[in-house]
């Protein structure tokens, strides 16, 4: 799915999967349905974006759920990621709706993101760094 959000601010892009990005997708907030894996940085790095938002799918080994948030963080991108209890893996839209964060990195976190957010809290703030 690749749908976009009505926004007052900093368009929301809705992508079940992260490496659906495409050049066009510059500046926008991208809430994705996947994880936050080691291979993320190469889609969610290959353009400018001004937030992301991930699925921790329930972190896993070695943090494998949210392993890239460190390099999304050097790479100039605030991420966070909901809880796989609060959204399905894989569904952007009920990550959008209903995902509340479990984790965030540097970048999020200096921003003001912290676990117990909501998407919709994370995506405010975002839009107050504008």
């Amino acid at each position: 799915m690749r749908y976009e959000v009505n926004s007052s601010g900093v368009p929301v892009l809705l992508l079940d999967s992260i490496s659906e990005i495409l050049p066009d997708d510059t500046n926008k907030i991208v809430v994705a349905g996947s994880h936050g894996s080691q291979n993320v940085p190469r889609y969610a790095l290959s353009v400018p974006l001004r937030g992301a938002v991930f699925n921790d799918a329930g972190v896993g080994k070695d943090q494998a759920g949210v392993a890239s948030f460190g390099i999304l963080s050097n790479g100039g991108l605030p991420a966070v990621a909901v809880s796989h209890n609060t959204a399905r893996i894989g569904d952007a839209q009920d990550v959008y709706e209903n995902g509340i964060i479990s984790t965030a990195n540097e970048l999020a976190t200096d921003l003001g993101a912290e676990p117990g957010m909501t998407v919709a809290d994370y995506i405010a703030l975002v839009n107050a760094t504008r």
